[in-house]
This record gives structure tokens, C-alpha cells and sequence, in this order.
């Protein structure tokens, strides 16, 4: 309104009547657009008001996950880590937990679109997921490791992955995809949708290995009999994993990083990596 006056009084008389519709319009549109602004900031920064007045948390985990958020197909019941820490969150928030399963390519808009309030499922932290979410400080970390037939005379070692007629099997949306993306300039890679299809993948001959992190290699070391884990000689693509919320929800955020600083403090975190076998990659330190 006050553009609109300071703009008028410069004008002709007759000019100004005759842009009266074009300047009330223009009026309108910038007291439209001041109020949708003001209703994203409020949204965003009430996020923590709002979880609490709704007394539901809403957590993204991808339930294929092993060790971390794994849902058992012989009795359907989620497990691993962040199954006991989000329970955990949720009571000391003192709310109820709702969860939102989804794949790692659909993390994103998963958050963007506020179909979950925090990502609780081992989320590694990147520079591209950085540019659309905010992390928590790391309370994991792992190098990439391979899962090649036992009996395969192709895969004996990490230095036989990069050679002609080689395939490796990685998950979509993954680190995994973009570290060998970026480093495999002989082998193919096989970016595949269906997670559970990786193992498939591999005692089928379609693809002579697969790439993981540690927590899944638990799963192949504990259920998989023909399968063997291969690490790098050096730890190759490791990643900090924390949990990720909506961008600029500050008070969300800052009570999401609390609880990551109290459990690893209190010994729930420890308790829990423990439980689950990744005692070597859970960090106990502020960072």
C-alpha cells in the first residue's frame, strides 16, 4: 500500500487514474505474496510447535535397510537402530510415532513435501542433500564394501571390480550409485530400483557383485551363505550418516540435534549399536 501511494503521486493525474486497476492489482499481489512468505517461514519455523500440538512424529524409514530399519518378513516387525532410537525420540517428546516408509529416491521429496517430519534411517550426509535438507551432526560412519559369490573367480578383491565385463550391482539414490558413478571407468554399473533385487542380481550371473555399506553387510555375513563381504584395502566413499529434516526449521532442527547429542551421551546409542552390530561404525563423540 505504501508503494502504491509513493507511485501514484509521481504520475500524471490522468495517468494515475487510468493505471488505478494495474496499481490495485499490483497492491493486492504484493500483500498476497507478504502473507504466503510469512505462512512458509511461520510453517517452517513452528515445526517443532507443530509435532507437539499434533502429538504424532512422523519419521521416513526405508525398511529394507538391515541393522538399521528393517522390517523381518518372517514376522513383519520393524528392527535396527534407528527403529529403537526414533521409538526412543518419540518418547521423550512425549508423542506418538508414525512411520512413512520410503526409498532412498524418495527421500527428498518425501521431506520437501512434508510427508514426514525427520528422516531417521541412516541418511548420508552430502553436499547435493545438503543443498535441499538440513542434517543433524553424524552419529554413524562407514566405508563402501563389496558382496561377491564366495565361489566367484571374477570378484576375488577389491582391485577386480574396475576391469572389462565386469558388472556391479548398486541401489538407486544411494552413495553407493554416486561413488562408482564417478570412479568405474572399465566395469558397468547396474543401478537398480527394487532393493531386494541386488542379491538377485548377483546369483543370477547378471552381475558379479554388489556394493553396500556396513550395516547391510551384517545382514550377508549372518544370513547369506554363498556370499562373501570384501572391504578395500583403504576405506573407500565413507559416509557421515545423520538424520535429516525439512530445510529452515530451526527450532526442529536445533531439539533433533539435542536428542542425537543426549543419546550419545546417556549410552542409548551405544546400547542399541550394539544390539544391532554396528558398534565399529556408531559414533560416541560430539561430532
Amino acid at each position: 500500500m505504501l508503494f502504491h501511494g509513493a507511485f501514484a503521486k509521481t504520475m500524471d493525474p490522468m495517468m494515475a487514474d487510468a493505471n488505478q486497476p494495474f496499481l490495485r492489482l499490483l497492491g493486492a499481489t504484493l500483500v498476497l505474496v507478504s502473507i504466503l512468505c510469512a505462512g512458509v517461514v511461520q510453517a517452517a519455523e513452528d515445526r517443532l510447535a507443530r509435532v507437539l500440538a499434533r502429538g504424532v512424529m512422523r519419521v521416513c524409514i526405508w525398511p529394507s535397510y538391515y541393522a538399521v530399519t528393517y522390517r523381518n518378513p518372517r514376522d513383519g516387525l520393524l528392527r535396527g537402530i534407528d527403529i529403537d532410537l526414533s521409538k526412543e525420540f518419540a518418547r521423550d517428546l512425549g508423542v506418538r510415532l508414525e512411520y512413512v516408509e520410503i526409498s532412498f529416491t524418495q527421500l527428498l521429496p518425501a521431506l520437501e513435501g512434508d510427508k514426514c517430519d525427520v528422516a531417521m534411517m541412516a541418511v548420508s550426509i552430502t553436499q547435493e542433500r545438503m543443498r535441499r535438507v538440513d542434517f543433524t551432526r553424524p552419529y554413524l560412519r562407514s566405508s563402501i564394501v563389496l558382496v561377491a559369490p564366495k565361489a566367484s573367480t571374477v570378484i576375488r578383491s577389491w582391485d577386480d571390480i574396475d576391469k572389462p565385463g565386469v558388472v556391479l550391482a548398486v541401489t538407486a539414490g544411494t552413495v553407493m550409485e554416486d561413488y562408482f558413478r564417478a570412479a568405474l571407468r572399465s566395469a558397468r554399473l547396474m543401478v537398480l530400483k527394487a532393493t531386494d533385487t541386488r542379491e538377485e542380481e548377483v546369483l543370477s550371473g547378471r552381475a558379479d557383485a554388489f556394493a553396500t555399506d556396513y550395516a547391510y553387510s551384517r545382514r550377508v555375513e549372518m544370513e547369506y551363505d554363498w556370499a562373501r563381504v570384501i572391504e578395500p584395502r583403504l576405506a573407500v566413499g565413507v559416509s557421515n550418516y545423520g538424520y535429516a529434516v525439512p530445510k529452515n526449521s530451526p527450532d526442529w532442527l536445533g531439539r533433533v540435534e539435542q536428542f542425537v547429542a543426549t543419546v550419545k551421551g546417556d549410552g542409548r546409542l551405544k546400547t542399541s549399536a550394539k544390539l544391532h552390530g554396528l558398534e565399529a561404525i556408531a559414533l560416541y563423540e560430539k561430532d
